[in-house]
Parts: structure tokens; sequence; C-alpha cells
């Protein structure tokens, strides 16, 4: 079984962090490194189909959550810190609940454990229209993405994948195709079962829609010791938004 690719920082006790939907581990370089100079063991972990890690037909939820469990096994690492993002956050509730023993505490960015239709096709629908034959930098990706997403956040974000496959031959780090094809399996929740009885904290933006008031008790049910803090002017990027207080909440959470 292949092993997810990483980024490893500082010493001390183990801490996993898993990027969202169409994201890579670059995306938590700059808390990662903060974690890491406060005693932590960073892993910056890029899941299947993203970043530099493998590509795989198969995606779901209980294959993510294997995936580090795989990882862990790989780095002689028995239990872990575990932080999750968006579709990180769903696989970070997957693998707590089917490995409680292996997740020491678990912090959840802006997603609860619920179903979530399908909402990126409008993502999609810009990336089809970038043609790499035609397309030779970064500028005109983003020129041509800018006709269809109009948010420059966005944009910047799915730039990043951005890589030279060849020599003046740029492609997409992300596995395109087949998580356009997942687009369902994103939103899909953990078991309905599935309980974690150990310290969970989840967090979500005051500027976002993931996480409402009435998915409380459904987050409740599924991690009875969770508790539940907002971060201010931040929407679901909640991290990259207001840093300094994400940080803040989830290292007073970390060494509570």
């Amino acid at each position: 079984m292949e092993v997810l690719h990483s980024k490893i920082e500082g010493e001390g006790k183990p801490f996993i962090i898993l990027h969202g939907f169409l994201g890579m581990s670059d995306n938590w370089k700059t808390l990662g490194t903060q974690y890491a100079e406060n005693g932590f063991e960073v892993h910056l972990v890029d899941q299947r189909n993203h970043g530099k890690s493998f590509h795989s037909d198969d995606f779901n939820y209980d294959l993510l959550s294997d995936d580090v469990i795989n990882y862990m096994d790989h780095h002689n690492i028995d239990s872990a810190f575990v932080l999750g993002h968006s579709m990180g956050g769903k696989t970070a509730m997957q693998l707590a609940t089917s490995h409680p023993d292996r997740v020491t505490k678990l912090i959840v960015a802006d997603i609860a454990p619920k179903y979530y239709p399908p909402h990126h096709e409008f993502i999609f629908n810009g990336l089809a229209h970038l043609d790499f034959d035609m397309i030779s930098d970064r500028r005109e990706a983003d020129e041509e993405l800018a006709k269809h997403i109009k948010d420059r956040g966005v944009r910047q974000f799915l730039l990043k994948n951005l890589y030279w496959v060849e020599k003046e031959k740029l492609g997409f780090r992300f596995n395109y195709k087949v998580l356009k094809e997942r687009m369902e399996e994103i939103g899909e929740n953990i078991f309905p079962n599935a309980v974690y009885e150990g310290p969970a904290l989840f967090v979500r933006g005051d500027r976002s829609e993931y996480i409402q008031s009435n998915d409380f008790p459904e987050i409740k049910r599924h991690f009875p010791k969770a508790q539940i803090e907002t971060i201010d002017k931040a929407g679901h990027w909640l991290h990259a938004e207001n840093p300094k207080q994400f940080f803040k909440k989830t290292f007073t959470f970390l060494n509570s």
C-alpha cells in the first residue's frame, strides 16, 4: 500500500494535519510551523488524489481514514493529535470514530458530521475551461479562470496546485478526473452510529454556513466531549482568514 506524501517539521508530540478538498499540505505551512515551534512534530499530509500523494480511482472516507492509519504505521506513530479542515475534517472524524485509540485529541475545522449536497460544480466548470496546451503560465490560467470564478481567493487557492508536468507544460497536482466524478463522495457523512469519546474541538467561521447552531446536537451525538468554538471574521477558510485566533483556540485545546 502506498504511503501518503507529507512534510514533517518540529519535534515533540505527533500532530497530523489534513487539508480540505482540492487543497494540499502547503495550505497549512504557516500554521504548521507555528505548532512545530511550540512542542509538536507536525505532519502536513497530502491526502490521496491531492498534492504529491498517489492518484487512485478509489475515493471515500473509509479509504482516506485507512490511508492515515497506514501513514501512522509507516512512521511508527501509535497515537497523534489530528486536525482536519473541511474534507480533511470528515477524514479526521472517520479516523477518530473507527480508530479511537490512534487519536489523542481531535480538531475539526468548519465541517459537521452530516451530509452536504455537491456544491463544487462551479469550480469544476471553471477548471474545465483550462486548456494546458494553450496556457503557458499562471497568469494566463488565472485570466481564464476569472471568466468563470469571480472570487480571487478561490482562484488563488486552486492555482496553488499548478505545477510543471514536463518542460513548458502545466497541470494540476490534484486528480481532476476522479475528484470531479466523486463529488458526491465528498459530501458523505461518517457512519450513523460512529462515536468518538475522546476530547474534540469543532471550530467554525462566523461567516461560514458549514456548521450551523442546529448541527450542535448531531456533533455532540457523535462526539460527546466536543467543544464548539467560533472564529471571528472568518468564512470557510478560517485558518487562513483569521490565523491568529485559530492558532490561539486550537493551541489552548491541544494543551488543555
